[in-house]
């Protein structure tokens, strides 16, 4: 989305790709879903973002909120099709792995998209909020990004569990 609103940092630095590795991060791709897990059966995660400048966005006002907004409906886009897949695969396919596979490709999207939705930074959602304040709460603005990181474990602590009924209403809605 950066790159067709006039940003090329993305393709700059190699990483305007779908290939998976250049985003992955040490910390975040492999040893943090590895302690998470082993702590206690719940996966945390994160790639590497991919970088874009808001300053050279031909749309300075709704430009980031565009970009904040592509990773989710992408996630949205891929949890249809895999979920209206999964709803009208033929009864020979049944027996075989690929509704399972299908069902957690649609679970992992639809948690994905909804979770980067909330507008807490870093995750996209704040993008979405911070283009739609004014320019005269710039004070406001501010305070949200500098104290973001307390809001994003506040979110992880209190909000995360309230997704899943959402994410849950979203899954058999998609597939059935």
């Amino acid at each position: 989305m950066a790159y067709s609103l006039g940003d090329s940092t993305a393709k700059n630095l190699g990483r305007l790709t779908l290939n998976p590795l250049p985003h992955l991060d040490l910390f975040g791709s492999i040893l943090l879903p590895f302690l998470t897990y082993s702590l206690g059966g719940f996966i945390f995660g994160y790639a590497k973002p991919v970088p874009y400048n808001p300053l050279y966005l031909r749309d300075r006002r709704f430009g980031p909120a565009k970009v904040g907004f592509a990773g989710p409906l992408s996630n949205i886009i891929i949890a249809l099709v895999f979920g209206l897949i999964l709803r009208f695969i033929p009864g020979f396919l049944q027996a075989t792995i690929l509704p399972e596979l299908f069902s957690f490709i649609v679970l992992i999207n639809l948690v994905l998209a909804v979770f980067n939705l909330l507008p807490v930074p870093p995750l996209d959602g704040h993008w979405l909020l911070l283009s739609a304040v004014p320019d005269r709460f710039r004070g406001f603005k501010l305070f949200y990004l500098r104290y973001g990181l307390i809001l994003f474990v506040l979110v992880l602590l209190f909000v995360l569990p309230l997704i899943f009924p959402l994410v849950s209403k979203l899954f058999r809605l998609i597939v059935g």
